[in-house]
Parts: structure tokens; sequence; C-alpha cells
């Protein structure tokens, strides 16, 4: 059979079946989660929810994929056009967090900038959590690296990540994407050779996880 999964299963053989029967949850729809999204939907997981509040704006175009799209909402827009998507617009807070029912899913990617709902999501599923920090500010792809929180440096969004875990009482663990490269500049100017990077990379850690190989 030639379908557009035929090269994702000359890759992973018997495991492919392991992608399509996984759940996974990305929460946040824009330069990191989007990139996350494409590759997962395109490797084949067979079931990928998002979430996501925000539209599309002209200014998402330097690095979102399906930008194009302008004002639309980020998750309808993928729900729509991947099939294996399905989008839930909203946001990661106290009052969605139980309905999302994360025990369902296999991998959860957090591609969010709010610290309050990655705090959210780091202490109801830490177990099944890969999370991005900073992916702004820097052009350089391959400063790019993966640890545990606890273990991750040169980030200042991520130092913060890690004072406000320790005073919420968080004493997990999970595995985050976060650069080493130096800020190259104040406000959030941004760079897809990085941004999707970094979904890319939290979407292989979710596939070998899937697999059972990280």
């Amino acid at each position: 059979m030639t379908d557009r999964y035929t090269r994702s299963r000359w890759l992973f053989g018997d495991d492919f079946s392991k992608l399509q029967a996984a759940k996974v949850l990305v929460c946040g729809c824009g330069g990191v989660g989007g990139a996350a999204i494409e590759a997962l939907a395109r490797s084949g997981v067979g079931a990928i929810t998002v979430i996501d509040s925000d539209s599309f704006d002209i200014t998402n175009q330097n690095r979102q994929f399906r930008s194009e799209n302008v004002g639309e909402p980020k998750a309808a827009v993928f729900e729509r056009e991947l099939p294996n998507v399905r989008g839930i617009i909203g946001r990661i807070d106290e009052s969605s967090i139980n309905s999302l029912e994360l025990n369902d899913f296999d991998v959860i990617i957090d591609a969010i900038d709010d610290i309050k709902a990655k705090i959210l999501l780091a202490k109801n599923a830490s177990n099944k959590l890969l999370c991005s920090l900073g992916s702004a500010k820097r052009i350089d792809p391959s400063k790019l690296r993966y640890a545990s929180i606890w273990q991750t440096k040169g980030d200042a969004f991520g130092a913060k990540f890690r004072y406000e875990l320790r005073k919420a009482g968080f004493s997990g663990d999970f595995t985050c994407v976060y650069s080493i490269e130096e800020p190259r500049c104040k406000n959030l100017g941004s760079c897809m050779a990085v941004t999707a990077s970094a979904g890319l990379m939290l979407a292989s850690l979710a596939i070998r996880r899937i697999l059972g190989e990280f």
C-alpha cells in the first residue's frame, strides 16, 4: 500500500502501529508547537489533540506553520488541515486542566509561554511532559539542547520557570528543550530556524517516548 505514511512505515517497521495507536496532546500551536504538530501528524501519530486560545496574526508569518490563515483560530486551522488532529480553542488554566483528561495521553508537549499554565501541566502530568523553554531572540538551532528541567541553563525564561516551580512546591522532573545561545535582542524577535527546530526536537522526543526508546 502506498499512502502518506509509506516512508514512515519503512522507517518504523512494526513499531509504526505504536504511533498509530498513540495519543498526544500539544499545548500551543505557535512557532514551536506548530512545528511539533506538523511532524507528529506527518509521522503517523494517530490522535493529536491541540489546544491554543490565539488566532493567527500577520506577524506570525515569519515562523509559524499555517499562519497564512490570518484571523483564524490556530487550533481550528490545524484540525481542518490535518486529518489526525483535533483542535481545542482555549487555554490551559485551573478550569480547563481537568476537562482535558491528561491521563488519556501518552505524551504531552508544552509549547506555551505562560508560566502559570506550564506549572499546571508540570504538577498534573510531569511523567508525560516534554516542555519547550525560550526559543525567541536566537538564530542558531545547533545551540538547542534537551535535559531535565533542573539541569537546563543559559535560559532566563527557564530560570524563572524553575523558580516558580520550586515556589509552587513542585519536586518532580520532566525533560525540556532549551537553547544555550545568548539572546540577540531585548524584544521577542524570532527566527523560524530555531523555533521550528525546537518543535521538531520535541516531536522526535515524543516519537522516541512512544516507541519506548526515551
